[in-house]
């Protein structure tokens, strides 16, 4: 884990300058906008990613490391099928061994009506031809030795995979770059420059770039981009803590969680922990214009959020940071170059002693690092993959819920075919930016 989190202290690998022509900009150098911009440049277009801090340096570097299919909206279930195919493929290209290995993910139940709602999912997952299946009591503690809590059983896929971020997506920009990819990273995007509602470039703080077509991958921000700009997506962020611990006993090779907690085998001996439903959600003008588009969720799930009065001066939806600025104006994400919040101290501690309890035989557990990252989320918990209905030739993909790392392969490779005008290969309906102002009902996932 040298060299994580990902800071300004990192040496820029991509220092620029940017071109002052191509044919796409991509925003943002997490896992989306790097496989949409690879994926673009093999298919011959130039392309310039343009990230404000440093590749991954922000959720794309943070999250768990899953790469799963269990669990997911059966809008994104064809499209993590893919991606799985192409998380190997781009694992034999990369320069160095990313962490890539099949090792499954668990879903452990605590009562009867989680494993209903689990075995509903496998439904669907056998309609897909996905390989999950179901686990009784009794072949969760042999898959498991160890545990000390006894479980009513599980869901299991064993396709599923795991790798490790901060090395994963600098190796993906590193094959983009192979492919032809302008990668610069310390330039932001200021906005965008539009002219009879279609798309002619970007102003960057280094200067205007000429353009026909942007692909906005800017995480976290992308609402707050947008909203310069005169459209409202109702895209929010929540923190979430992540731990890991020092080498230990290998317990399970895999990934697996229960209402309380997740964790996951990491690369070099230790685990990867996380607090199951405290995402932190600080509250700013955004939350409050968002909230009836969050009621159904706040409904369903009232106590899956802690809320926090406000966010850290700079953060996207923070009660001081500017919603409107012009192309020669220093923008927000100049001023907040890396979204680094701090992680809570208190799950920290829950987290390392929630895991040594389910495992007493592994003695003491030892906390190695903590970090948070912000998760970009959405009213209906997936995300927004879509060309802009306001402006010709913007195309959108945002709000990834927690989804984004497992997926990226999939959805950068259905962006860029929406750039394109290709066909996807994949039914978008569910992910169009127009559902939130449409009159549809926000539809929650079965998970």
């Amino acid at each position: 884990m040298s060299g994580f989190p990902i800071t300004l202290d990192n040496r820029a690998v991509y220092p620029g300058p940017p071109p002052s022509q191509t044919d796409v900009v991509v925003i943002g150098g997490g896992v989306i906008g790097v496989c949409t911009a690879l994926y673009l440049a093999r298919a011959g277009r130039r392309v310039t990613l343009l990230e404000k801090g440093r590749i991954a340096g922000e959720q794309s570097s943070r999250n768990w490391g899953w790469i799963r299919q269990q669990g997911r909206d059966p809008a994104e279930l064809p499209i993590m099928i893919e991606a799985l195919r192409l998380w190997r493929e781009l694992a034999d290209e990369a320069d160095m061994d990313i962490g890539l290995r099949q090792t499954g993910v668990t879903y452990l139940a605590d009562n009867a009506r989680q494993m209903a709602g689990y075995e509903a999912w496998a439904g669907i997952a056998t309609a897909h031809g996905v390989d999950t299946r179901m686990l009784d009591p009794g072949a969760v503690a042999a898959m498991f030795p160890g545990l000390a809590r006894r479980y009513a059983g599980a869901m299991t896929t064993p396709s599923d995979m795991r790798a490790e971020p901060w090395l994963a997506v600098p190796a993906l920009a590193r094959i983009a770059a192979r492919a032809g990819v302008r990668i610069v990273e310390g330039c932001a995007v200021r906005r965008l420059d539009v002219a009879a509602g279609r798309i002619t470039g970007v102003f960057t703080e280094a200067g205007r770039i000429t353009c026909a077509q942007v692909v906005l991958a800017g995480g976290a921000w992308s609402a707050l981009f947008l909203r310069n700009h005169g459209i409202s997506l109702p895209q929010l962020s929540v923190r979430e803590t992540v731990v890991a611990t020092a080498p230990i006993a290998d317990v399970h090779a895999g990934a697996a969680a229960d209402k309380r907690l997740a964790f996951r085998r990491r690369a070099d001996g230790g685990y990867t922990l996380a607090a199951g439903g405290v995402a932190e959600l600080f509250i700013g003008p955004d939350a409050f214009r968002a909230l009836p588009h969050y009621l159904p969720q706040l409904r369903a799930a009232p106590f899956d959020q802690t809320y926090r009065p406000a966010a850290p001066r700079g953060f996207p939806d923070g009660w001081r940071t500017p919603r409107r600025w012009g192309a020669e104006d220093q923008s927000p994400f100049e001023r907040m170059r890396i979204l680094n919040p701090a992680p809570n101290a208190r799950l920290v501690a829950r987290v390392r002693r929630d895991f040594a309890a389910l495992y007493p035989g592994l003695g003491p557990v030892t906390v190695k690092a903590a970090w948070a990252g912000m998760i970009d989320t959405m009213p209906d918990v997936v995300p927004v993959l879509d060309r802009s209905p306001d402006i010709e030739g913007l195309v959108i993909g945002t709000g990834m819920s927690g989804h984004g790392f497992g997926i990226g392969p999939g959805a950068g490779r259905c962006l860029a075919a929406l750039v394109m005008g290709d066909e996807v290969g994949h039914d978008l309906t569910r992910f169009r930016a127009s559902r939130f102002t449409d009159g549809s009902p926000i539809r929650l996932p079965p998970l």
